[in-house]
């Protein structure tokens, strides 16, 4: 399969569409693992007293102890996916968050609202990255990404009117993925049919940025010791914070934050 790596069309538009580079079959099994974590999710969401305003979301899913989350890592490491991502940041990256989204029918989360997933304007600096892979077909009546195209080079966040007259929409078939500058704004569609429409969002980010949560903890450093330099990186067990002084004075391949994490 040859892939199209469009890094022109990212720096332009602010996104770019990467087709079929998972298998449909795959997405299904990972379809039914995104409806066991969200259970899962929902529990505590309700417990917690935030159900309100979390209904479709699936937060860290490398926390929910289903493989299959880490297996999606290793194929993005060891494919061209891995030095594209590399590429728009200059060298390192690592996970900022890793979620899922399912667009329930009708009832749209907060993912609707007109939003960037990044707090301040970083203007050329390539400070985050967005990936999402598409778990079912992306159409129009089951709410599509809307995606403003240049947005991402603007400070101002654009009216309402004028971003849904002028945004795109990310249609696409299920295993295709979306990349984009995390300054884009955009915003999820509404779902108008009868079945829900799931996806995985996951955010890189240069190393020096805090994660969202703790993943080489959250998998287990001994765990993570085992994996790939590369999906070491990724996962930011090269990036930890040290807690006491034994963990500081290392040598510099056994330090929590190694050199090259800038």
């Amino acid at each position: 399969m040859k892939l199209t790596l469009n890094s022109d069309q990212l720096k332009d538009k602010g996104y770019t569409i990467v087709p079929s580079f998972f298998e449909e079959g795959y997405m299904d099994v990972v379809s039914k693992s995104i409806d066991d974590s969200y259970k899962l999710c929902r529990k505590i969401q309700i417990e917690n007293g935030i159900d309100a305003i979390t209904d479709g979301t699936v937060h860290h899913l490398l926390a929910t102890n289903d493989h299959i989350y880490l297996d999606i890592l290793t194929i993005i490491s060891t494919s061209p996916l891995y030095n594209f991502i590399k590429d728009f940041f200059g060298g390192n990256f690592i996970i900022n968050s890793y979620g899922g989204v399912i667009n329930l029918t009708s009832k749209p989360s907060y993912v609707a609202n007109v939003h960037r997933d990044i707090r301040f304007f970083s203007g050329e600096f390539p400070l985050m990255l967005n990936m999402l892979i598409m778990l079912d077909d992306f159409t129009l009546d089951n709410g599509a990404t809307y995606l403003l195209a240049g947005s991402h080079l603007a400070e101002s966040k654009p009216s309402d009117d004028e971003f849904y007259a002028k945004a795109e929409r990310a249609t696409g078939k299920k295993g295709d993925i979306i990349f984009f500058n995390s300054n884009l704004w955009h915003a999820a569609g509404i779902n108008k049919t009868t079945k829900d429409r799931r996806a995985i969002t996951i955010t890189f980010t240069k190393p020096f940025m805090k994660q969202q949560l703790d993943y080489s903890r959250a998998i287990g450093y001994s765990n993570v010791e085992k994996l790939s330099g590369e999906l070491q990186q990724m996962i930011g067990f090269y990036s930890r914070i040290p807690t006491n002084l034994e963990e500081w004075y290392q040598k510099p391949e056994h330090r929590f934050y190694r050199p090259g994490q800038d």
